[in-house]
């Protein structure tokens, strides 16, 4: 068995590491880590819990954790992470930290969005990104993790087959995205109130929201070159989901004309038609957060737009699972040798 630490257990991302883990045959969870909950019970936070796990909380102490389990998910906020990895912790566990402190190779990028100083660089061209369907070699090997967020894995996984065939324009994609409420985290603010929330919808983070480096670099890294993205996010009144719907201009063939729907579908199925969480959707059939809804799936389809040379490509997966721990356990069953899906199977809730 696979011995497993979360640290952060009670938030959303924590939580949804639990009830996924409790149902994977080769973990046991050893230590559920929750610095605002330490010493109560974890069934007590989390009610649909109850007689299902006994543990209280304990805290965040990395360097007894690492003592005692094969792997850390540190569902954390950003800095945590950086702030108490070191050589000692990770020649004893693996970690698969699921804030944004090692997903951003170049350090200045992300002390200038994150607004904090980085505690541990050292470690940052050492750490994989954790988009299993593009760096699935890569994990395999690998001792320290970056798993992606939410918006980032459906923003890269939707547009990642056309800009790596070069197929658009890559310098002209603007990415419209939305998230349910859950994406915000479990601690208490003000914009996340229920009045705040329902019955609305807003855009926020405007051109400086601080995934848009992270998509940037890495759909750079498939155009072979630096590019730049409009990105913009949204807040809609649903607990989960994030639907992305993204635009730019089509790259002509040598006759002038545009590729065809055929063209772009054989692209799509020439990277996703093996992977068993991308589902490629039929023609015409436009992605909706209700149906991935509990799951570990990204459905992705596209519309060629004749009219003006563009087309429009359209991503949904659930922020919590694909979109943070299911994610991260994809990853994990990657690192310890295991099939993929093991633990994810998870078949999308509805209604």
């Amino acid at each position: 068995m696979i011995k497993a630490g979360i640290i952060g257990a009670t938030g959303y991302a924590g939580g949804e590491l639990v009830r996924l883990l409790l149902q994977h045959k080769e973990v046991e969870i050893k230590w559920y880590g929750s610095r605002s909950y330490i010493d109560q019970k974890y069934a007590s936070v989390y009610g649909n819990m109850f007689q299902l796990v006994e543990d209280t909380c304990l805290d965040d102490n990395m360097e007894e954790l690492a003592k005692q389990v094969d792997v850390i998910f540190t569902a954390t906020p950003q800095g945590f992470c950086a702030s108490v990895i070191n050589d000692s912790i990770l020649s004893q566990t693996k970690i698969i930290d699921l804030s944004a402190d090692f997903r951003i190779k170049d350090v200045s990028v992300y002390e200038k969005w994150y607004g904090i100083t980085h505690k541990a660089p050292q470690y940052i061209k050492e750490a994989v990104y954790g988009l299993c369907e593009i760096n699935r070699e890569k994990t395999k090997g690998a001792r320290l993790v970056a798993n992606p967020g939410c918006y980032t894995t459906c923003s890269i996984l939707t547009a990642y087959p056309l800009v790596k065939e070069g197929l658009i324009d890559p310098q002209t994609l603007i990415i419209d995205a939305k998230s349910g409420t859950s994406g915000a985290g479990r601690g208490a603010k003000v914009n996340n109130l229920y009045c705040e929330v329902n019955e609305n919808i807003k855009a926020y983070g405007v051109a400086t929201h601080r995934h848009t480096p992270e998509i940037e670099e890495q759909l750079g890294y498939a155009a072979g070159k630096e590019i730049l993205v409009n990105f913009t996010p949204h807040l809609v009144p649903m607990n989960r989901g994030i639907l992305v719907t993204e635009y730019a201009t089509l790259t002509k063939k040598a006759d002038g004309s545009l590729p065809t729907y055929e063209e772009i579908k054989a692209v799509y199925d020439k990277y996703y038609a093996d992977e068993y969480f991308v589902r490629v959707l039929e023609k015409n059939v436009c992605p909706e957060t209700k149906w991935v809804e509990g799951s570990n799936f990204v459905d992705v389809n596209f519309k060629i737009d004749e009219r003006t040379g563009r087309i429009i490509m359209m991503g949904a997966l659930d922020n919590i699972v694909k979109g943070a721990a299911g994610q991260a356990i994809q990853n994990m069953n990657l690192m310890f040798g295991l099939d993929e899906k093991e633990g994810l199977e998870l078949v999308p809730m509805f209604p």
